[in-house]
């Protein structure tokens, strides 16, 4: 899946919770017809109100169904939990989950435009995808999203809605996807070298200075490298409005000056002198683990405990934020405007929402995805398994900044390799 899609790949074994799953009416589903779409960037797009009769009828029309379901394929936790949830789907709801493992979210973009371009404006290969930022973006724009049908769904109730859920890189989901779990920037540390982190960009660079040659990031355009860049350039701008708008020359310009002066003082104290850059979070990891680095990164919050777990860090490493927050956002699930099973789809996005299917992601053990429900809506049960301790994880509050709008990414990332890349 493209990279920007998914939080970090975790692999663990997976075990499993028992969770009664909620319903409640909400929003009716819309016909499988391009017209009941709205403008991209429109507001307010919902579908009608629903009854516990609808749904049932929807899920009626879904058995039988087969969902090709389009996701990264490339790490063994999730591809087993995705197993899962298939199981699960054939089992409670009488439909075929097909996981069609992809390498990049853009691949399965430009299949979707092929089709539709060719006159396939129905039984299309894509059912359900696993997508955000720049390749959502890219789909409503181009009206190849069905809907709206997100807030429809009985497990919508549950979501936080202090969360980014109707937000994705700063452009309205509008219910053209549903949420299905959330990531965040997150640092590591091991309490052994580094007893006290840095809680911003200029303590980072104090950082730096201190440790010559012990600190790095992923060379851009890696994702982790770019979210990097992202959350300096969220904290050092003067002008952090802008980057929830479309990118513009003169914006850019004036939101990013703070940003290379910064850069240009931390890179010659970095590994290797700023010369060259590590070349994934994976690495990083590894770096800490040796020595190497006293500083790691990830999108992930879970991500450290579940290295320790299995011995790839030590158990001193640790896991924190910035004290005014860092870059965080929603991965969803989206049914293309051509999907063959559009009914069987939404019943099995609003089960990946159900407190059981979002318990056993949020485990470590499984994959150690975080949650985008609300935990005060949940049962009992449910609150305690998300809430589950795990040594190295993230057990501080750190607030969440929003991602730039999509546009910025590419822009970002030519003008750093623009400036540093040749090195």
């Amino acid at each position: 899946m493209k990279r920007r899609v998914f939080s970090a790949r975790l692999v663990a074994a997976a075990t499993g919770l028992s969770l009664a799953p909620v319903l409640v009416p909400v929003l009716m589903p819309v016909a499988h017809d391009q017209s009941a779409q709205t403008a991209p960037g429109a507001t307010g797009a919902t579908a009608a109100p629903a009854t516990p009769a609808t749904w049932a009828k929807l899920e009626a029309e879904a058995r039988g169904q087969t969902v090709y379901f389009n996701a990264w394929g490339g790490g063994e936790a999730i591809n087993a939990y995705i197993a899962w949830a298939a199981k699960e789907a054939k089992a409670r709801y009488g439909f075929e989950v097909k996981h069609v493992k992809v390498g990049d979210a853009a691949e399965v973009v430009k299949r979707i435009q092929t089709e539709v371009a060719a006159g396939r404006r129905n039984n299309g290969s894509v059912d359900l995808m696993w997508v955000n930022g720049e390749n959502f973006r890219a789909l409503k724009t181009a009206k190849l999203l069905y809907g709206p049908w997100a807030e429809s769904l009985p497990n919508w109730a549950l979501v936080d809605l202090a969360k980014p859920v109707r937000s994705d890189f700063s452009v309205p989901t509008e219910g053209y996807e549903a949420p299905w779990g959330t990531a965040q920037l997150t640092f590591m540390a091991d309490k052994r070298t580094l007893p006290v982190p840095p809680r911003n960009a200029q303590e980072w660079l104090a950082v730096a200075k201190a440790h010559p040659g012990r600190l790095s990031y992923p060379r851009p355009p890696d994702f982790h490298g770019t979210t990097f860049l992202k959350q300096l350039l969220s904290e050092l701008t003067p002008t952090p409005a802008a980057l929830q708008q479309p990118v513009n020359p003169a914006a850019f310009a004036a939101a990013t000056a703070p940003l290379w002066a910064y850069l240009d003082q931390l890179h010659p104290l970095q590994w290797r002198g700023g010369k060259t850059f590590v070349a994934s979070a994976a690495d990083m990891h590894r770096m800490l683990a040796d020595g190497e680095l006293r500083l790691s990164l990830t999108f992930n919050p879970n991500e450290a405990a579940n290295l320790i777990a299995s011995q790839q860090l030590p158990p001193s490493v640790y896991s924190f934020g910035f004290t005014r927050g860092t870059i965080g956002n929603v991965h969803f699930v989206a049914i293309p405007v051509n999907a063959s099973a559009p009914a069987a789809a939404q019943v099995f996005a609003n089960f990946l929402l159900s407190p059981e299917a979002q318990a056993r992601k949020a485990d470590i053990a499984v994959w150690g995805d975080g949650s985008v429900l609300d935990r005060n809506r949940l049962p009992a049960s449910a609150q305690a398994a998300l809430a589950k301790p795990a040594p190295g994880a993230l057990t501080e509050a750190v607030p969440t900044l929003p991602e730039p709008h999509a546009s910025w990414v590419e822009a970002l990332e030519a003008e750093w390799l623009k400036r540093y890349g040749a090195r």
